[in-house]
């Protein structure tokens, strides 16, 4: 491990990396395969396969994404899935999960998945009735009961759901909070990252930890070098992307890219339009996840190379051309946008699912691209082109 973290060590000489938990073994984890400038492309290795980053997850919160099959979901280039622990935790319930031999099996689905704690939803007001040290107190919307929810507690459910990569319970800071607020986050986060680090003993599956401390420049680069001293197989960027400024937000990346050792796999969570994922990956990014693919095909949106096509717009009533005509799917193959505008207009559900389906393939092969930019030493070429 020594010779793995020697120069990235010196970044940190006041701190270092005091201890190293079981899930902590890079050497076997993850590779770093090629660099352009701070773009990167490796390997992750999880229990269901090696996953090349930078990659994307879409957003699959009860196991399931929004209006596609797992095989058609398969068939849009995704590797891995995230789902949310917490939400599967309350139905159908770890006991169910558990009957059929893990996540994986209970959704069919033999590709990647990380969990989410379900930090942002246990710390949100329909969930929270009161946060302490010791966890949340939440209440649990189909039973009305009230339970506390503690980091062991967030570690033993992803433990037994077996996801390949679980992520910590972390104190999420809702966008605004004063400088108090922040920095209570921040210090509870680390605590509860090391209680979390500490419950872990699921060895097949990678543990990530979140750094937080919002904008705030002392705080998050605090909090980034204490969530790296615990020793985790990964870490992730939380509390961003939820209504901070687009440049406050690429400025918190870019700061928090220089505190992390090379070796170490990069998460920023919560990003999912294609300029902000390559104009992160340019700053040291590996992984993504984001509902906004999905979302914004629930509103008649397609994303394509070109700008995001508003179908609703009368002007597409009598456009013959495809979403996208470098587009691949079998959308931009089989139908025109005067077709989907019309399913768009009459409220057809099939028009949500061609969307959400055209919107997730262009993501994926953007990012794919993106990974053969950076091995060729073209990636800038690539941002630019999609500025």
């Amino acid at each position: 491990m020594e010779r793995v973290f020697k120069k990235d060590a010196e970044k940190h000489p006041k701190k270092g990396f005091k201890r190293f938990y079981p899930c902590f073994n890079l050497m076997k984890r993850f590779e770093l395969d090629s660099t352009d400038r701070k773009a990167r492309s490796g390997i992750l290795h999880t229990a269901h396969g090696a996953i090349e980053t930078p990659f994307f997850m879409p957003v699959a919160t009860k196991g399931s994404a929004k209006w596609l099959t797992q095989k058609e979901l398969e068939e849009t280039g995704t590797e891995c899935i995230i789902s949310n622990a917490f939400i599967l935790y309350l139905k159908p319930g770890l006991e169910v999960v558990k009957k059929h031999g893990g996540l994986h099996k209970f959704i069919g689905w033999e590709k990647g998945i990380f969990t989410d704690s379900g930090g942002f939803q246990v710390l949100s007001k329909e969930f929270c009735k009161r946060l302490e040290e010791k966890g949340v107190h939440f209440l649990n919307p189909y039973t009305g009961k009230v339970s506390v929810f503690t980091p062991e507690e967030s570690i033993r459910i992803q433990n037994g759901l077996g996801s390949d990569v679980a992520m910590c319970l972390d104190d999420v800071p809702l966008h605004g909070s004063n400088a108090k607020r922040l920095k209570e986050s921040a210090e509870r986060t680390t605590r509860w990252a090391e209680r979390c680090a500490e419950a872990h003993k699921n060895k097949k599956q990678l543990l990530f930890g979140i750094s937080q401390g919002g904008t705030n420049r002392g705080l998050r680069k605090k909090s980034t070098r204490e969530i790296i001293d615990i020793g985790f197989d990964g870490i992730a960027l939380g509390g961003l992307c939820i209504g901070e400024e687009k440049k406050a937000m690429i400025e918190t990346v870019k700061l928090s890219e220089k505190e992390i050792p090379e070796a170490l796999p990069r998460y920023l969570m919560g990003v999912g339009s294609a300029k902000e994922i390559l104009d992160c990956i340019s700053f040291g990014m590996d992984i993504f996840d984001s509902c906004f693919p999905a979302r914004i095909a629930r509103h008649g949106t397609a994303i394509t190379s070109k700008g995001n096509l508003h179908l609703k717009n009368a002007s597409y009533r009598f456009d013959t051309k495809p979403l996208d005509g470098n587009c691949e799917c079998i959308v931009c193959k089989s139908h025109t946008r005067s077709y989907l505008h019309h399913l768009v207009k009459t409220r057809e559900e099939n028009s949500q699912k061609y969307l959400t389906l055209h919107n997730l393939f262009f993501m994926q092969n953007l990012i794919k691209r993106a990974r053969e930019a950076i091995k060729e030493g073209k990636f800038e070429r690539l941002k630019k082109g999609h500025s």
